[in-house]
Parts: structure tokens; sequence; C-alpha cells
């Protein structure tokens, strides 16, 4: 069967080969006559899986030694919590930078849990943006400054992480291993799997192990991050599918050149894209140019009924998933680390094919 070009914001797409290997290994993962998802996740061929997943996050975001990688449940959204939980003493203030919609999710759930100082806030913005580094002014006392790395919604990203005096922890669901970063720079990263790394199903985090200590002893153990690290990820049944999706993810990713290989096909992936939006007075992009997000393309046309129009054709051509979220309307192509080049070009022509004929 023909594979759709899939602009799905998530669930998204991922690699053909990763999903071909995995259909291979479904029935028999490596002559046990069993599934992955089948066996033991204290046995042999399942940490031989889990232990190179962790090997190969290391490899690729070069982790320092002093943190470790936890392999949760819940999604960003449970972060949203435990994240306080956890980093959020008695007493103590944590800054949010808030720029759209999942930054705006972070800060309520947050409150409910501690005392928190919104210090910048573009979530309402029109053309959507980020905050400037420039305008941010922290608490002197923060416990950490939580931060979204790429609004999925908004089509925005941040380009260059603040410096802080105060843990930064950060949010990077939609663009996790889509790019170099410095992870010494941040207290904590996580990340839902759904967009870059894997199924739905685990969470990852990366956590510098002494902030993992701040936890009460009153707060259950598999809500504490120490526990996950005293554990290795298996103080319970971990998502044993996912995580082997990610393994072989991981692996597809070093075999492209890592990091840096994969920055480039998605940044060249962007700049088609953006180009004929630029080139058009029918399509129009709705982020300031210089926070535009090579994951997440988010654009209007000049009315809702060409917006539906537009969408319907394109699902046609088999370029699906490309109505923009329903808080925002618009389109949005989504066109993560495992989204095909030429899935990028088939959406640039029929784009100029539909404004010669609309326009």
């Amino acid at each position: 069967m023909a594979r759709a070009y899939n602009f799905s914001a998530g669930p998204a797409i991922l690699p053909t080969e990763v999903l071909q290997e995995a259909q291979r290994d479904l029935l028999d993962f490596k002559g046990t006559g069993m599934s992955i998802m089948e066996m033991s996740h204290r046995g042999k061929e399942y940490t031989a899986v889990h232990e190179e997943a962790i090997a190969n996050l290391k490899t690729l975001l070069k982790i320092p030694e002093n943190y470790s990688v936890l392999f949760m449940t819940g999604g960003a959204t449970t972060q949203f919590s435990l994240i306080p939980m956890n980093l959020l003493g008695a007493g103590q203030t944590a800054d949010y930078i808030n720029a759209g919609s999942w930054g705006s999710a972070a800060v309520k759930a947050a409150k409910k849990l501690g005392k928190i100082n919104v210090i910048a806030d573009t979530s309402k913005a029109i053309p959507t943006c980020m905050p400037a580094n420039s305008a941010l002014k922290f608490s002197d006392d923060a416990a950490y400054v939580h931060i979204t790395s790429n609004e999925t919604i908004a089509g925005t990203q941040v380009k260059e992480f603040p410096k802080t005096k105060a843990p930064l922890v950060a949010d990077m669901s939609s663009d996790m291993l889509s790019r170099p970063i410095d992870v010494s720079q941040f207290g904590l990263i996580y990340a839902g799997a759904q967009k870059n790394l894997a199924p739905a199903g685990v969470t990852l985090v990366i956590i510098r192990n002494d902030l993992a200590a701040r936890a009460p002893d009153t707060l259950p153990e598999l809500f504490q991050y120490r526990a996950f690290i005293e554990e290795n990820s298996l103080k319970n049944t971990p998502p044993t599918f996912p995580i082997y999706i990610l393994m072989l993810v991981t692996r597809w990713l070093i075999a492209k050149g890592g990091l840096e290989g994969m920055q480039k096909i998605n940044d060249a992936k962007a700049a088609k894209l953006y180009a004929a939006l630029d080139a058009s007075s029918f399509y129009k992009g709705t982020a300031v140019k210089e926070y535009r997000s090579p994951m997440n393309i988010t654009f209007r046309l000049p009315t809702e009924e060409l917006e539906e129009t537009f969408i319907k054709a394109a699902s046609k051509l088999g370029m699906t998933s490309l109505k923009g979220h329903r808080s925002v309307g618009g389109v949005r192509a989504s066109i993560y680390n495992a989204f095909p080049t030429e899935g990028v070009d088939a959406l640039v022509a029929f784009m100029k094919e539909f404004e010669q004929k609309n326009g």
C-alpha cells in the first residue's frame, strides 16, 4: 500500500525503516518466539533493548555523567504536575515563560501546587512569537525556570535558550532530538514520545541527579524522579514496546549523522515550505519569522472556506492531517524528523497549483 504523507502534529510519522524492522520482529523478537510486548521487562532480551535506548540517547545528546535518563509515563501533561511536586519546595517560587498553549497548560498545572511567577507571556500574541531573552526578569530565588522549546499550535520555537541561575526545565516534546542541544544548560528536560521519538506511551525525562533529591519523602514513590533513577525506570513495568521503538529510532538517528545531520535535513525541509509561504500573497504564515518552528509550519488562507477546501483536496492526494489545531484553525504542516523531503515537495507543488486555481 502507498504510505500517506502524514503531517500530523502527534501521534506523528515514524521512520519507515523503523516500522519495517518492528514489523519483522513483531511475532518473533530475535528468535525468542515471542513479541517484545510479551516478554518480561526484567529478562535479558528486553534489558538489552532498554540499555541500548539509554546509551543511544546519551550518545546523541552527549549527556553528562551527572544526569540520568528516565522512561516514565503520562506524557508531558503529567510532567506539568510532577515537576513542581518534586522541585518546588514549601514557600519557594518557580519562574515560568509562557509562549503558547502548552506553556499555558504547564502554568495552570503548577499553580495548583505552589507559587508560580510568569515572567513573560506571549501566549496570546498575534502573529505568534517567543519572548525575547533580553526581556526576561528572573526571580532572585526561583527554584527553577520552566520553558517550552517548541509550541506546536503556535508554530514557534526557542532559537537560543536563556541563561539562568536557577535550573532550567524544558518541555521539548515537539522538537526533541531534532537539533543539538547543550544538556548541561538544563536541570531537567522532558518530552512526550509521540512527535519525534516513539509511539505515545513513554515519556522521556533527562534530569540532573542532584535535583532528584529535592522531592519530599511524603511524595508517593512512583511520583519521585529519584525512585526512577534508583530503579533504572524499572520500579514498575515500563512501556516496553514504545521504548523498543525509541531504541530503533535513536539507532536510525545515529545512522543519519546524529543530531547535527538531522538538523540540516530539518532546516532544509522547513526552508522549502517557508519559501513557498513568503513567495505568496495567498498564503500567510502565522509566526514571526525569527521564531518560526522547523517542526510545525502554521499558515492561513484568505478564508476559512478556502482552508477547508485546501485541506480536503490535499487529503485526497495522500497529504493528511493538515488541519490546524481546533483552538486556532488554519493549516498546520508538521514535518518532524521522520517526515520525508518528497512529502514537503509534494505539498509545495500542491500549494502553488491550489493558489493558481483559487487565488
